[in-house]
């Protein structure tokens, strides 16, 4: 009887972080379809917009460092809940400012709640599952991919029959809060380290290298998904409501792409997932570049861009887990990593946008995702898989 109850908890909790996802996901892709209209609600050029991309993800880096501790010392659903309701909040007021500074304050918020979110569902499902996470890790992704996805069209939708931005935000802010009702779902506790792994000490470097391919990874996706609507706009290749559905394709294709990482992770290594993918993603962004005005060949690299990347987030997380223990402080530092990624190079984009054109998003994106491979590289060649036991591995 005991051990149905623990199963039942386990899946509705399960099912209460995939939701969580969906929500982040919602709001993680409304500001890029929405940056036009930002930049016309503040009085600013796209240029200074594109420092919202900086203050959300500083907020959410600022996030990540505390909700790590927070996850590791207290109830994790109610830390969730808190981080929920300050997301809804900080979506309600962004159409409602009409000063630039004003905006990039609440940008920062909005990060900082998200992180509370990313790093309580990727923390919480690992202790839930333990070694038998990967395929609830695949399927958590694809959840946030869902929410990206449908995000851009609930936008569009929004703002096509209102005519303001402001409806979308209001909008998603709603959607975001039943994630409130965690507080009253029981959590799980951190695991007790193992006498394996007790006093191992992490291998140096590791954690570096790891965060350097957050950093990369997360760097492109949130470029690509953040700048893919203007790119369409300035090359005049889609109008605002097939510019929407552009970068709705794009999160479309990430979602396919983690629901397929779903299967395949059952058959392959994380590694075998994250080389296939870069090198996906980078002859995605080459089609794009040599026939650049061309819709198909635009519509065809998006896609094949998302479906690429999609799988990512999640198999570098197990890539990780394989390699060394997860804590609550640890996930944090992987998040550092994923913020600093897309506080920067969003922020360059935009700034290369204003000096020499859209173009630019294909050559950083090219950038990026070479470097994704050759620090990836250097990971697997100098952190092996750190041994497991008999019972660990039967799992």
């Amino acid at each position: 009887m005991r051990a149905t109850l623990l199963r039942y908890r386990w899946q509705l909790q399960t099912v209460a972080y995939f939701g969580v996802m969906v929500g982040l996901g919602l709001a993680g892709a409304a500001l890029g379809p929405t940056l036009p209209s930002l930049a016309a609600q503040t009085g600013v050029t796209i240029g200074a917009v594109s420092v919202l991309f900086s203050a959300r993800s500083l907020g959410y880096l600022c996030g990540s460092l505390l909700s790590g501790r927070l996850y590791d010392h207290l109830p994790g659903h109610p830390v969730m809940a808190a981080a929920a309701l300050l997301l809804s909040a900080m979506l309600m007021l962004v159409p409602q400012v009409p000063l630039f500074w004003m905006l990039v304050g609440i940008a920062g918020g909005w990060g900082l709640a998200e992180s509370g979110l990313d790093v309580g569902a990727n923390t919480l499902l690992i202790w839930v599952h333990g070694s038998a996470v990967a395929p609830y890790m695949n399927a958590l992704h694809f959840c946030f991919g869902l929410g990206a996805m449908l995000s851009p069209m609930i936008v569009a939708r929004m703002m096509a029959a209102s005519g303001a931005h402001a409806s979308a935000y209001n909008v998603l802010a709603v959607l975001v809060l039943p994630v409130v009702l965690l507080a009253f779902l029981p959590g799980p506790r951190a695991p007790v380290a193992s006498a394996e792994h007790a006093g191992m000490p992490r291998p140096s470097g590791l954690l570096p290298l790891i965060m350097a391919f957050f950093f990369l990874h997360v760097a492109a996706e949130a470029s690509f998904g953040g700048w893919i609507y203007t790119y369409a706009l300035r090359r005049g290749l889609a109008d605002e409501a097939g510019a929407a559905y552009l970068t709705a394709a794009f999160w479309a294709a990430l979602t396919a792409g983690r629901l397929l990482s779903i299967l395949l992770s059952a058959r392959l290594r994380p590694r075998t997932l994250l080389m296939g993918g870069l090198a996906g993603a980078i002859a995605s962004v080459a089609v794009i570049a040599v026939w650049p005005a061309d819709p198909a060949a635009l519509w065809l690299g998006a896609a094949g861009c998302g479906l690429c990347i999609g799988p990512m987030f999640a198999a570098t997380v197990l890539l990780a887990e394989r390699r060394m223990p997860i804590s609550g402080a640890t996930t944090a530092w992987f998040f550092v990593g994923t913020s600093c990624g897309a506080m920067t190079v969003p922020y360059i984009i935009g700034q290369l946008f204003e000096w020499r054109g859209p173009q630019m998003l294909l050559l950083a994106m090219a950038v990026v995702l070479l470097l994704a491979m050759l620090v990836l590289a250097a990971l697997l060649a100098f952190f092996p898989i750190r041994p497991v036991s008999r019972q660990q591995a039967s799992g």
